[in-house]
């Protein structure tokens, strides 16, 4: 990523709240994992990509910690009560799998 994308996908603010849901842009998450967006939707469909919401407590209120798993890679954001980036970080574990009770759909 380059430093002006950076800026930019700090600048805007690609997740929404909203009764109670997280939206994120796909592109977003799709980058975090090394994937083309057009194949983000089939994996999580196939339920080879899942996901994990938290929201934070005490020191970390306000904030929301969002992790994607894939079958070799996390990806995960932390974003402030605007919907804002303050943090993103990806790990790939490369050949090894991460374990499915991690990869769960609706973790």
């Amino acid at each position: 990523m380059t430093a002006a994308t950076k800026h930019q996908v700090q600048r805007m603010k690609p997740i929404e709240f909203e009764n109670g849901t997280v939206q994120i842009d796909a592109a977003i998450v799709a980058e975090g994992l090394g994937l083309a967006p057009s194949l983000l939707q089939e994996e999580m469909r196939a339920g080879r990509i899942t996901s994990l919401a938290e929201r934070g407590v005490d020191a970390d209120s306000g904030r929301h910690r969002l992790t994607f798993f894939s079958e070799h890679r996390r990806f995960r954001v932390v974003v402030d009560e605007t919907g804002a980036i303050v943090q993103r970080s990806a790990v790939d574990f490369g050949d090894s799998v991460l374990p499915k009770s991690v990869r769960k759909a609706g973790r």
